[in-house]
């Protein structure tokens, strides 16, 4: 009979499939670059003037202290075999840091597949605007929130109409994720839609889910055209700063 491992031993094997590997950011090429060249950057921007936004400053000088240890850190230790882990602490910035832009992704994902999204049929929806409305989306986020508002129900008016039925017999739903930047890093503010590809209707005290075909070219056609007429409306009546 094989003897039961005590103390560390037991607590590797029970861990066995758990690992934690440290951060290391001062080992990767993003944080190599930023360290060696923002503070010149940042110099010859205020030599010049143009001193960079304390919002902007805020993101580099987070990342280059996220996950170094002198610059703060927990230490945990295992109540079964005395172990000891140093876990730095983390920027938490929304800019452009891989290790808390990929942290947030994963635990938006879980939050909405957990405890936001029915386990029913969805279809994503992308909306994307000329260049000028990406400009004023950036410097009037208000503006940039009405449009939202005529987007959504534009869409799911469609969606209920589609079923033959009216908003007071069927309600749809849907999560907008707002990317603000391209793939080259430029500015490009556009809306990701999750939407219920279909409506929730309630008879008798009971509630039902009744999924919708794909839209149709025609219908896409008409839809688009629909809500570029009402953002034209909207963005031309809106007050000025």
């Amino acid at each position: 009979m094989a003897g039961i491992p005590a103390g560390r031993e037991a607590c590797s094997v029970a861990d066995s499939t758990k690992h934690y590997e440290r951060h290391r950011p001062d080992e990767t090429l993003l944080y190599q670059i930023i360290e060696q060249h923002y503070p010149v950057f940042s110099a010859l921007m205020a030599e010049q003037g143009r001193e960079l936004p304390a919002y902007v400053r805020r993101e580099f000088e987070g990342f280059l202290k996220c996950g170094r240890l002198e610059h703060g850190f927990l230490r945990l230790r295992c109540e079964r075999c005395h172990d000891e882990k140093l876990v730095a602490f983390s920027c938490k910035r929304r800019g452009f840091c891989p290790s808390c832009g990929a942290r947030r992704m994963v635990e938006s994902a879980a939050l909405l597949v957990d405890g936001v999204l029915p386990h029913q049929p969805m279809r994503q929806w992308v909306l994307s605007v000329p260049f000028a409305i990406r400009f004023l989306f950036a410097a009037r986020p208000d503006v940039m929130g009405r449009v939202l508002g005529i987007v959504y129900r534009a869409i799911a008016t469609y969606l209920i109409k589609k079923t033959g039925l009216t908003r007071a017999t069927a309600e749809t739903g849907a999560v907008t994720l707002i990317q603000r930047f391209g793939s080259a890093l430029n500015l490009n503010i556009h809306f990701h839609m999750l939407f219920l590809d279909g409506v929730y209707i309630t008879a008798q005290g009971d509630v039902f889910f009744r999924r919708v075909e794909p839209p149709t070219p025609a219908e896409m056609a008409r839809l688009i055209h629909r809500i570029s007429h009402r953002l034209r409306l909207a963005i031309w009546s809106a007050p000025a700063c």
